[in-house]
């Protein structure tokens, strides 16, 4: 299991969101001013995520959340793999059924890129509908103490 600490930020019949409570290392350094990961990370917000959770909690509450790390695998196998795949198959059957025609290179491309954004779409569709959405969700393992 991959562990993160984070703070309940709010709580919606019987689920859970929170956000990461821990700072970055960049709050504490003394070259934030000249560093661009401090640049970069000021412009992306805090995220809530909602958790699965079976214990009383309030908001401001730390908590540890975790998430199966085989999950988590398999989730990057099918972002990163599955469109790859895609290209390379797009462009070789366009290679194989376009042997000598004219301008054969760029309806190879064409296909290899057309392929690829396919892959990107169906991944989209079968995240959004039950692939990592359900299966995917973090838990709260254990509850630390109250904030307020």
């Amino acid at each position: 299991m991959i562990e993160q600490l984070a703070v309940v930020v709010k709580i919606d019949n019987h689920q859970v969101w929170v956000e990461n409570s821990l700072n970055t290392a960049c709050s504490g350094c003394q070259q934030k001013t000249s560093c661009s990961t401090n640049a970069i990370s000021g412009i992306f917000k805090k995220k809530s995520v909602p958790v699965d959770c079976d214990i009383q909690l309030n908001v401001g509450d730390e908590v540890m959340i975790a998430i199966d790390e085989s999950l988590l695998l398999r989730a990057s196998l099918l972002l990163y793999f599955a469109p790859l795949m895609a290209f390379f198959t797009g462009a070789g059957i366009a290679d194989y059924l376009l042997d000598s025609a004219a301008y054969s290179e760029l309806w190879i491309f064409g296909s290899a890129f057309l392929s690829f954004l396919a892959a990107l779409w169906l991944i989209n569709k079968l995240q959004s509908r039950w692939i990592l959405n359900y299966y995917a969700r973090p838990v709260v393992i254990s509850h630390y103490f109250d904030k307020s």
